[in-house]
């Protein structure tokens, strides 16, 4: 049987098509690697956090969530604690402010109402609006007098993390940042850096019950004397985890005092007594 010119050629193409698939392999395409996310150094974070304490902060100016101005020099005179939050972060940023919240009722249960201010900063400029942070403020059921929830422009968060020694860098699933609570004295230097997500109550009142109680060369014998009773008087109870006055110890030493006093009497009583005889 005659096979047609036409179909032996077309025949032998196909075969040869066959044989160059057999014997050449085709390159596969292979896409460029991504960029590595940069990882967040969290020594080097710590470093400069611990570098900052006894820096002076400058006199930045913020606008509250109901969209008064605030500035820094407002709250000089007493000290203040210093929170930075992005409020898209509803897992970590919301268990730290809670956190917060509660060793805040603490202090304030024994230091006094006014004795420190609290200030929590948006760090995520864009998103970090007032309403935000307001929205943030009552997602964790923050409602103290002295708490003010505030947002700023990129210039001035990025002077005041500076100043606070705070790092923060964008990452997939919001920002990486140090969780830092920055505790400032009378005059806005940093006192104090308190780290972690659940912040345990002496770890924050324990510097502010000394900046509160502490005392200067102005204050009159009087003061000096009752703020120093006071500043040991407060105490921390593990078994409760709550701070109260507990005026034992200088009650033990009152009434050692007298019985001292008491003895020393009586034994200068015999000696008056021996002598005359």
């Amino acid at each position: 049987m005659s096979v047609h010119p036409l179909r032996r050629h077309l025949m032998s193409g196909v075969a040869a098509l066959l044989l160059a698939g057999v014997t050449t392999q085709v390159p596969a395409v292979i896409p460029p690697a991504a960029p590595a996310e940069p990882v967040f150094d969290g020594d080097a974070a710590y470093a400069l956090s611990q570098a900052a304490v006894g820096r002076l902060v400058g006199d930045y100016r913020f606008t509250t969530a109901d969209g008064r101005e605030v500035r820094l020099a407002d709250l000089r005179g007493r000290p203040v604690v210093v929170s930075l939050v992005y409020s898209s972060c509803y897992q970590i940023c919301s268990m730290t402010t809670r956190s917060l919240a509660k060793t805040v009722r603490a202090g304030r249960a024994v230091l006094g109402d006014d004795s420190f201010a609290v200030l929590t900063i948006g760090f995520d400029t864009p998103v970090d609006t007032p309403s935000a942070m307001a929205t943030f403020a009552i997602e964790q059921g923050v409602r103290e007098s002295d708490w003010q929830f505030v947002s700023g422009d990129a210039a001035t968060v990025a002077a005041l993390t500076r100043d606070l020694g705070f790092t923060y860098q964008r990452s997939p699933n919001g920002f990486d940042h140090l969780l830092q609570t920055t505790i400032l004295d009378a005059d806005g230097r940093v006192h104090r850096q308190v780290y972690g997500d659940v912040i345990d109550a002496p770890w924050l009142i324990e510097p502010l019950k000394r900046l509160v109680f502490g005392t200067t060369s102005e204050d009159g014998v009087l003061t000096q004397i009752s703020n120093r009773v006071r500043m040991y008087c407060v105490t921390y109870d593990p078994a409760t985890g709550a701070y109260r006055y507990d005026y034992s110890i200088y009650i033990g030493m009152t009434i050692g005092g007298l019985i001292i006093v008491a003895i020393a009497a009586f034994l200068i009583h015999e000696a008056r007594r021996a002598r005359s005889v």
